[in-house]
């Protein structure tokens, strides 16, 4: 079933670790197997946030092992950045398992995830100048108290909460998807797409890697072709109700917009609300009565519609 979520503050910031926090938790009962979150802080100019993991939440039952397996591949994924000239101007332990370095780097970003992801166990969840992609095991509540999210202030976000059907209960199963290796691309999904490995094959051959056999990271990396050609993020949202097969409504965050499309026969929902200053997408209006208290109106887009929304 899943629920997704999104906002964005047209005004400047907002307490958007806390506010998409809220928002998850109010779908907890469309998926209570993992939570994940993509929010956007204020970049700074030559930095960039890269969020990785070198093990997944179940493996720290395995002893101590595990313990010392994990912290010889953070060794290796530090020997490798700084083999790379990149600069690490602070590193935070998110969990045992999962980091938050902030780096200043002005190389080859894919050679620099690539040589990372190399890594026995690592995995890159995001690198960019605003995005941070938070995801794990829990529901909203348990994976924003872990990783520290309720003091993140920033312009917008998406989230996910997911009910585990066709693949496994773990991170990497887990969204929001990243559009590796580009900066700031961000995408959660409801739905199922029938031409996925069609789609998949050709990104492929186009030169696109995937980390994970997902069908919602297609939409991340069919995003992040569209626009490194040209495209707008409205556009690309428009052609992908043509290209992609399935019943689908999804949210797509670049480093200053937020888009929604849904499918020809709309069967999955979604509930809209526009103001002056935020505006507030969710699987249910209960999302967003979480974070707007008082009296809204509300409505459903329709099917094929697009919409795009920038800070």
């Amino acid at each position: 079933m899943c629920g997704i979520a999104g906002l964005i503050h047209r005004k400047g910031t907002g307490d958007i670790g806390q506010e998409m926090t809220s928002m998850l938790q109010a779908l907890k009962h469309r998926g209570p197997d993992s939570t994940g979150f993509a929010i956007y802080g204020t970049p700074e100019s030559n930095q960039f946030i890269l969020r990785f993991k070198v093990a997944e939440q179940e493996d720290l039952a395995s002893g101590f092992k595990i313990h010392d397996e994990i912290k010889q591949r953070r060794a290796i994924v530090d020997e490798r950045l700084v083999s790379l000239g990149v600069k690490i101007l602070e590193q935070e332990d998110a969990t045992p398992y999962a980091y938050r370095y902030t780096i200043a780097f002005d190389g080859d970003m894919k050679k620099l995830a690539d040589y990372v992801e190399d890594v026995e166990g690592a995995e890159i969840l995001s690198m960019g100048g605003a995005l941070e992609l938070i995801k794990d095991l829990g529901d909203a509540t348990v994976v924003s108290d872990q990783y520290e999210l309720g003091d993140f202030t920033g312009t917008h976000g998406i989230g996910h909460t997911r009910m585990a059907t066709e693949s496994d209960v773990d991170i990497r199963s887990a969204h929001p998807y990243w559009a590796y290796p580009y900066n700031d691309i961000a995408v959660v999904h409801n739905g199922q797409i029938t031409n996925y490995w069609l789609m998949r094959r050709e990104m492929e051959r186009k030169g696109h890697r995937f980390m994970s056999n997902c069908d919602s990271e297609l939409l991340a990396v069919y995003t992040a072709h569209n626009l490194e050609q040209g495209a707008s993020l409205e556009d690309s949202l428009k052609s992908s109700i043509q290209d992609i097969d399935g019943v689908f409504t999804y949210l797509v965050a670049t480093q200053d917009a937020l888009g929604m499309a849904k499918d020809t026969m709309a069967a999955k929902p979604m509930v809209l609300y526009e103001a002056d200053d935020i505006v507030a997408l969710a699987s249910e209006e209960v999302s967003i009565r979480s974070v707007v208290p008082h009296e809204i109106d509300t409505w459903d887009p329709y099917d094929e519609e697009v919409r795009v929304w920038r800070t």
